[in-house]
C-alpha cells in the first residue's frame, strides 16, 4: 500500500493551512443557557470582556461584551467560508445585508474591495445549553479578484449534498460536500469571484464523519494540489496504516488514494484542498493583499470611508429573538428557511 501522508503536526489556534487557504479558526464553545437577551445566563466577572479567548468554563465571549461573537470589523482581499456545524450565527454587514444561519449551514462571503461585517452568536435557548461548533476558513483571492465587489452566498444545509459510504462491515462514512465533488455529488456553487469557482483549481471543502471502525478511501486529485485533513473530534484512526490521534493536521499527497480506518469512537475531520494561487501574500490583520503598499492603501481607505459605514444601530447587532434562519442580501433579495 502506498502511503499518502506527507506530514503530521499538532493543531494550534488558528489552524495552519496551505495556499490557496490562509488559515482556519475553529471554535468549540459549550455556551450556557441564554439570559433572554441572547447573551449567556452566567456571571461574566473574571473575563477580559472585549477580548475574551481564554475558554473559561468551556466557552469564550471573544470580542462580544453582552452577546458572544465578533462585532463589526473590516475585511479586504479574501473570502471567509463559515461552517456553522452547531449553534447559530447572526450576520450583519456594511452593505445592509444580514442573516441568521447555523446547525449545518455555510456562509461564503467575498470581502473583495472591502466590507465590514459582524458575526454574533445569539444564545436563543433559555432552558438548555447553547453549544457552538464553528469553522471560519479564510480563502485567498488572486490579485485579479482582490478588488471585486463584496458578495455573500448562503449554502443552506438542506442544499449541501451528503455522500454516504457503507463499508464491507456495514460501518458508515458521511461526507458533506461543501465545495468540490465526491462521486456523483457536486457542491452548490461558491461565490462567483472565488478561486473555488473555477473547477480547474480543484478546491474542495469537506466535512467527514466516520462511525466507529468505519473504513473509507478518499479519492485522488491532481499533482500540485495542496490537500490537508484536520482531525478534530474522536480518539484515533489509521491513515494508510499509520495511527493518528485527534488534534492533528495531516498533509497528504493528493495523487495517492488515502485509506481512513476509524478507531472505536465516532471521528470527524475537515478536508481542505486546492490548487495554490502562487502569488505574494501581504497580510495585516483583516486585510490580505499582494504587497505592503496595498495593505497601507487598504488601511487608509478604511479610515477614510469605513468601507461604506455601518448601517446598524449597534456594532454587535443581533436579529430578533424569535427570528428563524434567513438571509437578506444587499440587493433586497431575501431567503427564509
Amino acid at each position: 500500500m502506498s502511503n499518502s501522508i506527507l506530514s503530521v503536526q499538532a493543531l494550534t489556534f488558528p489552524w495552519q493551512t496551505s495556499d490557496p487557504f490562509l488559515f482556519c479558526a475553529f471554535h468549540k464553545d459549550n455556551y450556557p443557557k441564554g439570559n433572554g437577551q441572547m447573551g449567556p445566563n452566567a456571571n461574566l466577572s473574571g473575563r477580559n470582556l472585549g477580548s475574551d479567548f481564554a475558554g473559561k468554563d468551556g466557552w469564550s465571549m471573544y470580542h462580544g461584551q453582552n452577546v458572544p461573537g465578533f462585532p463589526a470589523h473590516p475585511h479586504r482581499g479574501f473570502e471567509t467560508v463559515t461552517i456553522a456545524e452547531k449553534g447559530l450565527v447572526d450576520h450583519s454587514d456594511s452593505l445592509g445585508a444580514a442573516g441568521r444561519f447555523g446547525n449545518g449551514d455555510v456562509q461564503w462571503m467575498t470581502a473583495g474591495k472591502g466590507v465590514q461585517h459582524s458575526e454574533m452568536f445569539p444564545l436563543l435557548n433559555e432552558t438548555e445549553e447553547n453549544p457552538l461548533v464553528l469553522f471560519q476558513i479564510w480563502l485567498n483571492l488572486p490579485k485579479a479578484n482582490k478588488m471585486v465587489e463584496p458578495h455573500f452566498a448562503m449554502l443552506w444545509h438542506e442544499d449541501i449534498p451528503v455522500f454516504n459510504h457503507i463499508d464491507s462491515q456495514g460501518n458508515t462514512t458521511k461526507v458533506n460536500v461543501i465545495n468540490g465533488k465526491i462521486g456523483n455529488y457536486t457542491s452548490p456553487s461558491p461565490a462567483p469571484d472565488s478561486w473555488a469557482a473555477n473547477p480547474e483549481n480543484e478546491v474542495a471543502i469537506l466535512t467527514i464523519v466516520l462511525s466507529p471502525n468505519a473504513e473509507w478511501q478518499l479519492p485522488t486529485a491532481s499533482a500540485g494540489v495542496n490537500r490537508s485533513l484536520y482531525f478534530y473530534a474522536g480518539e484515533d484512526m489509521e491513515i494508510d496504516g499509520s495511527t493518528v490521534k485527534r488534534g492533528n493536521m495531516i498533509k497528504l499527497d493528493p495523487t495517492k488514494a488515502t485509506t481512513l480506518l476509524n478507531g472505536k469512537e465516532e471521528s470527524k475531520l475537515l478536508m481542505l484542498q486546492g490548487k495554490p494561487i502562487g502569488e505574494p501574500v501581504a497580510q495585516y490583520g483583516p486585510f490580505v493583499m499582494n504587497s505592503n503598499a496595498e495593505i497601507q492603501q487598504a488601511m487608509n481607505e478604511y479610515q477614510n470611508t469605513q468601507f461604506g459605514g455601518w448601517p446598524w444601530a449597534k456594532h454587535d447587532h443581533t436579529h430578533e429573538q424569535g427570528r428563524g434562519r434567513f438571509a437578506l442580501h444587499a440587493d433586497g433579495r431575501e431567503e427564509i428557511k
